[in-house]
């Protein structure tokens, strides 16, 4: 996921002032959590008077918030890092790739600063050196919810920092530390700030959401007139009466999700009928050497409960093949289990070896032809089971989000679907929609991914 800075975060110079606000150009990439970390450290130049551009060259310095996860990734911000140097000469790293810093220097030996994930401080520090901040009071006005990378309508709200599982094939403990969360009334009145400013739907974040307050114990903090637990019922609950869409990321099937499923079957609340849950896989074999937390747990049984709650529930997921030491009789069984948990919403990755995962010496590594034959199956058995979910919902009326307008037909998201990861709604309409608007729409037809409909009335 790579964003660009939004033109509405470029404040204007003041015209009172002969004082030339430093400028720097960002470059944010990776996944939602990172773009939280790059919304943050936004918010803190604006507020002390940096201008943002879109392009490098002129600009004072880049930042370059990195992604390090996969080699795809970690290719993807050298090429960033490259570029930038080649069009400024000034670039600031950090971002997950700052955890390992020899991988940039080795390459990159001008690069002006690194810092590693989460470290704010240090990002600020390092764009003081290169380029002191001016003081102007027209410049340094921030709205209260910070500057954010989104759409004005939808924002992610991150809970927590780092993980305490141990998948083996992931190194994000390594980068970004144990699970450290955030106290509920902290969580809460920046949900509300960001609610008052307008966005409509609050896209819960963290490496394991379901794991929420674990680390604090669940302490209880006071949010208005009331003590709200650290908890992932508790928080969401409060969430749901805000006013605006709550959709639940990176929720681990641990077994007290259960107890968010009616919440998210009451029309009064707030929490979409949505899980975005990253099984993985479903071979025992499998999942024992990923040492994925709650894979003892009955989750075909589990989904078929959860349906019986709340019949309107997507469920989306992430899936692996071609993990090291997977067997045809694996990958069958992962096929049969796709079959009969009919997920609404599946992405699924190759394996690749990740420098410093666990997994690279677990067993032997699966051929990259079969691994590319094993993803096309994936992609062609969850295609059918996607395109027969979507077909139910033709002739229902649903509410949609518009994300998007056109002078013809708009782009829009139900509540089962999340922006970027998931499909669109078209939408047709008699009347001007508005970006952020939403709005009662008949579905007319599916295809594989996507919806189409018009709106039915005002």
């Amino acid at each position: 996921m790579r964003s660009a800075i939004p033109k509405q975060t470029r404040a204007p110079r003041s015209k009172a002032s002969d004082i030339k606000a430093p400028t720097v150009s960002f470059v944010s990439l990776g996944c939602p959590k990172a773009l939280v970390d790059s919304e943050r450290i936004i918010t803190r130049l604006r507020a002390e008077g940096y201008e943002l551009t879109h392009e490098h060259k002129g600009a004072d310095l880049v930042i370059v918030n990195t992604c390090g996860f996969l080699e795809t990734a970690q290719t993807e911000s050298l090429e960033a890092i490259g570029g930038a140097l080649a069009e400024n000469g000034k670039v600031i790293v950090t971002g997950c790739m700052g955890a390992e810093p020899e991988k940039i220097t080795g390459k990159f030996p001008s690069v002006f600063a690194i810092t590693g994930p989460q470290q704010y401080e240090s990002v600020l520090e390092a764009v003081h050196r290169a380029a002191p901040p001016q003081h102007d009071p027209f410049l340094d006005l921030v709205p209260p919810e910070g500057i954010k990378l989104t759409p004005r309508h939808y924002a992610y709200l991150k809970i927590s920092e780092g993980c305490n599982n141990r998948c083996t094939f992931c190194i994000i403990p390594k980068l970004r530390g144990d699970l450290v969360s955030r106290p509920a009334a902290d969580v809460l009145r920046e949900a509300e700030r960001l609610v008052t400013a307008g966005v409509k739907e609050l896209l819960v974040i963290s490496q394991d959401t379901s794991a929420y307050g674990v680390d604090i114990k669940y302490a209880a903090s006071r949010w208005k007139d009331r003590e709200v637990r650290a908890k992932f019922l508790d928080l969401a609950r409060e969430l749901g009466t805000l006013g605006a869409w709550v959709r639940l990321h990176y929720v681990y099937p641990y077994p007290h999700v259960d107890d968010v499923i009616p919440l998210m079957a009451d029309s009064q609340s707030g929490v979409l009928p949505y899980l975005d849950i990253p099984f993985q896989h479903a071979a025992p074999d499998v999942l024992k050497r990923m040492k994925r937390p709650a894979a003892q747990e009955k989750t075909l049984g589990r989904i078929a409960r959860w349906r019986e709650i709340c019949p309107d529930l997507t469920l989306r997921s992430t899936f692996i093949v071609g993990f090291p030491g997977e067997t045809e009789k694996d990958f069958e069984l992962l096929l049969e289990w796709l079959d009969e948990a009919a997920l609404d919403r599946v992405g699924c990755f190759r394996y690749e070896p990740v420098a410093g995962a666990v997994s690279n010496d677990l067993a032997t590594p699966v051929p990259k032809d079969v691994t590319e034959e094993r993803w096309h199956r994936f992609m062609q058995r969850q295609q059918a089971i996607s395109t027969r979910r979507l077909k139910r919902k033709v002739g229902k009326r649903l509410e949609i989000i518009i994300d998007e307008v056109g002078p013809t037909v708009a782009k829009g998201r139900s509540k089962g679907d999340a922006p970027e990861i998931d499909g669109a709604v078209y939408v047709k309409s008699k009347r001007p929609l508005r970006v952020g608007e939403i709005a009662t729409v008949k579905i007319e037809r599916a295809d594989e991914y996507d919806l189409h409909g018009t709106v039915v009335g005002f």
